[in-house]
C-alpha cells in the first residue's frame, strides 16, 4: 500500500556530468506531441549503456501491449535513442520471467532498468540485483519500496481511486438508483500496492473509510455495502466468477464499484447474461480501454479513469535518460513520494506523479478521442454509430 505526498527536490548521482538537464524540463513538459523528448538528445549522446524496460503482462489490462509498449518506443525514438540503446520486454505474467529478463538485461549492458513489478517480492529481487550491479532503476506504474535511488513514475493512485468513487456516486444519482445496495470488486490487492491505493481512494469518497476490503453492512451516504471482494492478481475471469456468485446470492445488488475496466467488463457480462438492461446497475473502471469506453457509451459503465500513458512513458524515458547520463534528476520531475504503510517493509521513494482524469460520455471526445488514445472507428464499431453521435463523436 502506498501513500503519495507532494514533495520537492530530486536526487543526485555520482560522477562528472558531460551534459546538462534541459532547463525547465518537468512533469508538465510532456504532451501528445512528444516534442519535449527532443530536448534530451544531447543527454542520450552523453549517456552510457542501454535502457531496458520490462512490462508485467498482457492480460490483466490491455494497456501494456496496446499503449505502454508503443508509447515508450515512441518516446525513446523521439529522444534520439537508436534501436540498440533501448529494449522493451514483457514478463507475460510470470515473476520468474521478470527477474530473469532483468538479470539478462543487466548482463547485456543495461545501465538503467525501468520495470513494472508483478508483485512486491519480485520487485524487491529485481531492485536488489540491480543495485548490487550498479544499475539505476525506475519503478514504472507500480512502486518498489526496496533499495536506494529507485524512482517511481506513475499517476496519483489515491486520486485515481477518488475519481472512481466520485464518479460512482454521481452515477448512482444520475441513474436514479434507489436504496443503493453496493458490491465492490477490488483489483489485485494481494500482489499490487497500487490496488490498495485505488481502494483507499474510492472507499474514502464513498464510505468515509480508507480500510480495504470493508466489511459487509458498512453504510454511508445512504448506501449499504453488500460485499467487498478482491480479484486476485487483477484476473478478470476471477472477478467475473466472484461477481456471478455474489449476484446469485444477493439479487438486491443494484450498484457496483470496480477497480478497472477489465473487472468492470467482467461484471457487465454477468449483468447482460442476466438480462439486466443498460443504465440500471452502475459499474466503474479505469484505464479508458476500448471495451471500457464502449461500455460507457452504451450506458453499462458510468465512466473510467483516463491515465494518459503517453505522459507516463515520456516521463519515465526522461528520467531514465538523465540517470543514464549520470546526472541528478531535477526537482521539477520529482513532485512527490511514495512509501509503504506499516507494517509493510520498505522505504520512502522519490516519485513523479501525473494527473488522471474521469471520462464519461460528456468529455470522451475531448479526452481519449482527441488524444487518439482510443481508435474512433473501432470504438464506434463496438458501441454503435448512434452512441458515438450522441456523444459528439463523429
Amino acid at each position: 500500500m502506498a501513500i503519495l505526498t507532494a514533495a520537492c527536490g530530486g536526487s543526485s548521482t555520482s560522477g562528472t556530468p558531460t551534459a546538462t538537464v534541459p532547463a525547465g524540463l518537468g512533469v508538465s513538459s510532456f504532451d501528445a506531441s512528444y516534442s519535449a523528448m527532443a530536448q534530451l538528445k544531447s543527454l542520450v549522446a552523453a549517456g552510457k549503456g542501454s535502457v531496458a524496460v520490462i512490462l508485467p503482462d498482457a492480460t490483466t489490462s490491455g494497456r501494456y501491449v496496446t499503449y505502454d509498449q508503443p508509447m515508450l518506443t515512441k518516446a525513446f525514438q523521439a529522444a534520439g535513442y537508436t534501436s540498440s540503446q533501448f529494449k522493451i520486454d514483457n514478463a507475460k505474467g510470470d515473476p520468474a520471467t521478470e527477474l530473469a529478463v532483468a538479470q539478462a538485461d543487466i548482463t547485456a549492458g543495461a545501465t538503467v532498468l525501468v520495470f513494472d513489478p508483478l508483485n512486491s517480492t519480485v520487485g524487491a529481487s529485481i531492485q536488489q540485483y540491480a543495485e548490487s550491479h550498479g544499475v539505476k532503476t525506475i519503478s514504472y506504474d507500480r512502486a518498489t519500496f526496496q533499495g536506494n535511488n529507485v524512482y517511481y513514475v506513475s499517476f496519483d493512485n489515491v486520486q485515481v481511486g477518488k475519481l472512481i468513487g466520485q464518479g460512482f456516486l454521481d452515477c448512482v444519482k444520475a441513474w436514479n438508483v434507489t436504496n443503493p445496495q453496493v458490491f465492490t470488486l477490488n483489483g489485485g490487492e494481494n500482489s499490487d500496492p497500487n490496488a490498495i491505493s485505488f481502494a483507499q481512494g474510492y472507499n474514502q469518497v464513498v464510505w468515509g473509510k480508507t480500510d480495504t476490503p470493508l466489511p459487509a453492512g458498512t453504510t454511508n451516504n445512504g448506501l449499504t455495502l453488500v460485499g467487498d471482494k478482491v480479484a486476485t492478481d487483477w484476473t478478470n475471469s476471477v472477478g467475473g466468477a466472484i461477481f456471478q456468485q455474489q449476484f446469485a446470492a444477493h439479487r438486491n445488488i443494484n450498484a457496483t464499484i470496480e477497480a478497472n475496466d477489465g473487472l468492470g467488463n467482467a461484471v457487465i457480462q454477468v449483468l447482460k447474461s442476466q438480462n439486466v438492461p443498460a443504465k440500471r446497475i452502475p459499474t466503474t473502471g479505469q484505464d479508458a480501454t476500448l471495451d471500457g469506453m464502449a461500455n460507457v457509451l452504451t450506458n453499462y459503465q458510468c465512466g473510467s479513469v483516463y491515465k494518459p500513458i503517453y505522459l507516463e512513458a515520456q516521463d519515465a524515458v526522461a528520467i531514465a535518460t538523465i540517470l543514464r547520463a549520470n546526472l541528478a534528476v531535477p526537482s521539477s520531475l520529482i513532485n512527490g513520494t511514495t512509501a509503504p504503510v506499516a507494517p509493510a517493509p520498505g522505504t520512502q521513494q522519490p516519485a513523479s506523479l501525473l494527473v488522471p482524469y474521469w471520462v464519461t460520455t460528456a468529455n470522451m471526445k475531448d479526452t481519449v478521442i482527441k488524444d487518439n488514445f482510443v481508435d474512433k472507428a473501432a470504438l464506434c464499431a463496438a458501441a454503435g454509430a448512434a452512441a458515438c453521435t450522441a456523444a459528439g463523436i463523429s
